[in-house]
């Protein structure tokens, strides 16, 4: 069977060398390709361990911190943690936010929402203001909500 074109793909094709022309490339501030933006590590502080990475020592200041791998750590001064089905997290975290289907053993305080998903183990001392616990998800340990004082 041979294919011929229709004329949706001739004028999609069209297209394509009328916005390739070499007009447009007088225009000024048009570029062909356009260069990779800088990556600004100051404004993203994002940190992901991925699968069969084992990663150990003290984490501040992160912004985001997925766990895909294994962390012994202790966490402190972040705003989120995410711990996959395949990570695990042992240590210390002091977070504002987490998200847990993997497994965490160590001292949890979360101090907006934590959510443990229907795969999610959590091991130790939790503190949270808020939970959620998907059915499935286990929490082992001595919980409880942050009290106002």
């Amino acid at each position: 069977m041979s294919a011929v074109p229709n004329q949706t793909d001739t004028t999609s094709q069209h297209l394509v060398n009328k916005i390739s022309s070499p007009a447009l490339k007088s225009i000024t501030g048009f570029s062909q390709r356009r260069p990779a933006a800088p990556i600004s590590y100051e404004k993203s502080k994002h940190l992901l361990v991925g699968k069969e990475i084992y990663l150990s020592g003290e984490i501040s200041s992160c912004d985001s911190l997925v766990v895909e791998g294994n962390v012994q750590s202790n966490l402190k001064d972040s705003h989120y943690l995410e711990i996959t089905e395949t990570g695990m997290y042992r240590g210390k975290a002091i977070i504002k936010e987490a998200t847990i289907a993997g497994h965490f053993e160590g001292e949890l305080s979360v101090h907006g929402t934590l959510s443990v998903k229907a795969t999610g183990v959590i091991e130790g001392n939790i503190r949270f203001n808020k939970l959620e616990i998907e059915l499935g998800g286990v929490i082992k340990g001595d919980i409880s909500p942050f009290t106002e004082e």
